[in-house]
């Protein structure tokens, strides 16, 4: 189980990189320079930060719900981070090598809308009710278009296992792998390995369904321009508004840690997982050069060096869109989901199921 405490530092590690990263980010797209004066170029604000956290004083309020509004961040927590559990990071090193992976990590991190109902029940403040209300009602809504992307690519794979789903996307598959996914074409890029062995090349159906997913994401996390459970120039902070100190940083911490969590899943699901983008073109063997054995030493760190790289790259593609896009309206988001990503969602449901049986 030397996963987990490894995910645990990578979650936390996230936290303190993540956010001066955003703060700088933003202070690109706003043409300004973000946090300067602690330290060079800023690098130290995130430690005053904490240490201010620390040091204040933890408050319930007075009519608050003491045992919910005490257990909410905790649960929010765990909730989040029992999701990483299945999550292989390289060939070698995953917490739960589970068959049903998948639903595992659908079903857990589900759980964390009952924490972020016991947050803005539990404070008795009609900000943070109303927070948790909309929280809830988008959580459970999105749920249904990133469930059906995330069908479309296991009907694809045929596997609820994330480790065997990674394996199908690189050159050390246990299958052959045919572009686009008709072996009728007869091109076999198992050798070739690279971007040619990913999901969105091996069927471009799922291009289409890892961008329908990226948007659920951005709900599922409670992220702009679906941030209405903690808008600002309405209910001051949504949920958790009443919160201070350490509970308040363990709630900012699901945060970015579930940014991070959905970030693995497209990865691992649609971007080739922890397998190299590099292909071996003819003499030139790049997939091979950038790709370690399973099992060996070198496996790992490049393994874990390309995931790591990817879902990276999905956390600046979440930090773009907040600073670009603004927020919509509740009607807006409630028509986004039910009439535009989930038709669309059943539609490459059927489009996969017919490209699965083309596939002989």
């Amino acid at each position: 189980m030397l996963a987990l405490p490894i995910f645990l530092v990578i979650a936390v590690g996230f936290v303190v990189v993540g956010v001066y990263l955003e703060r700088k980010v933003s202070a690109f797209i706003q043409d300004r320079l973000g946090p300067m004066e602690v330290g060079k170029y800023g690098l130290l604000q995130l430690i005053a930060d904490l240490l201010k956290l620390l040091q204040k004083e933890d408050i319930v309020p007075k009519a608050a719900d003491r045992r919910l509004f005490l257990l909410a961040p905790m649960v929010i927590f765990a909730a989040i981070f029992a999701g990483f559990a299945v999550i292989p990071l390289t060939p070698d090193l995953q917490g739960s090598a589970a068959a049903v992976g998948v639903f595992y990590l659908m079903a857990i991190v589900s759980l964390d809308v009952i924490g972020i109902l016991m947050a803005g029940w539990g404070s008795n403040n009609k900000y943070s009710l109303f927070g948790a209300m909309r929280s809830v009602a988008q959580i459970i809504s999105y749920e249904i278009p990133l469930g059906l992307t995330i069908l479309c690519a296991v009907m694809i794979c045929q596997t609820l296992n994330l480790q065997e789903i990674s394996f199908q996307q690189g050159i050390y598959t246990y299958e052959a792998n045919y572009l686009f996914g008709i072996k009728a074409l007869g091109i076999n890029v198992t050798d070739w390995g690279g971007i040619f062995s990913w999901n969105i090349f091996r069927n471009p159906f799922l291009l289409i369904a890892y961008i329908i997913f990226f948007i659920t994401t951005l709900a599922e996390s409670n992220r702009a321009p679906f941030d209405l459970p903690e808008g600002e120039s309405e209910l001051v902070a949504g949920f958790h508004t009443e919160y201070s100190g350490m509970r308040f940083a363990l709630l900012f911490l699901s945060e970015y840690a579930m940014m991070l969590l959905v970030s693995f899943l497209g990865a691992i699901l649609f971007l080739g997982s922890w397998n190299t983008p590099l292909p071996n073109l003819g003499p030139i063997r790049l997939a091979d050069w950038t790709s370690g054995v399973p099992g060996t030493v070198w496996g790992n760190i490049t393994a874990a060096f390309w995931l790591l790289s990817k879902a990276l790259l999905a956390v600046l593609a979440q930090m773009w869109v907040r600073w670009t896009f603004p927020r919509v309206r509740v009607d807006q988001m409630m028509f986004l989901c039910w009439k535009v990503l989930t038709p669309a969602s059943l539609l490459l449901i059927l489009l996969s199921g017919i490209w699965r049986l083309l596939m002989i």
